[in-house]
């Protein structure tokens, strides 16, 4: 009987202290998303920015936690083009800055993590930074990736988002 009203009061402070840190912070926070129609005017967007300057992309778009929200490959692209797409966008929103700035850290010795962290540091992807939260991030595999993904950005998000979260 003393044990089992021993772990009663250790349950019940326990559940006090629980209580306690979750009143003193926010239990929730308001996340954006990058939508599915969104993630598609971006790729339209990129699309006709790599159609315009003749150049042939593929491209994938993630959301704020990792997961594909929509990929394409223009006609012509390689056939690893998609993948190369993927990894990018994944580096981008790992580091949360540029694939071209992660490329020049490993390249200079300063940080060699993502080369043993399956990032694919090469340049062509960006984040997508809305009121400093990151909401996504877009890859793009051939020609000046990060120039397409940036002009897809500034189309879609109409100068609400940035491309680095620092």
């Amino acid at each position: 009987m003393r044990i089992r009203s021993c772990l009663l009061l250790l349950s019940v402070l326990v559940t006090v202290s629980f209580a306690a840190d979750a009143s003193a912070g926010q239990a929730t926070r308001d996340i954006k998303v990058i939508s599915s129609a969104g993630a598609r005017a971006m790729a339209d967007a990129c699309t006709a920015w790599a159609e315009k300057n003749k150049q042939v992309v593929a491209m994938a778009i993630l959301d704020w936690g990792g997961n594909l929200i929509e990929s394409h490959a223009m006609e012509g692209a390689p056939m690893n083009a998609i993948d190369t797409s993927l990894l990018k966008a994944k580096s981008a929103l790992r580091w949360r800055r540029p694939t071209s700035e992660t490329n020049k850290m490993v390249r200079s010795g300063e940080n060699l993590a993502p080369t043993f962290m399956n990032d694919f540091p090469q340049p062509g992807a960006l984040p997508v930074v809305v009121n400093g939260q990151v909401v996504g991030a877009m890859g793009v595999s051939g020609a000046d990736g990060e120039k397409c993904a940036q002009a897809a950005i500034d189309a879609v998000f109409k100068g609400q988002a940035v491309s680095s979260a620092r």
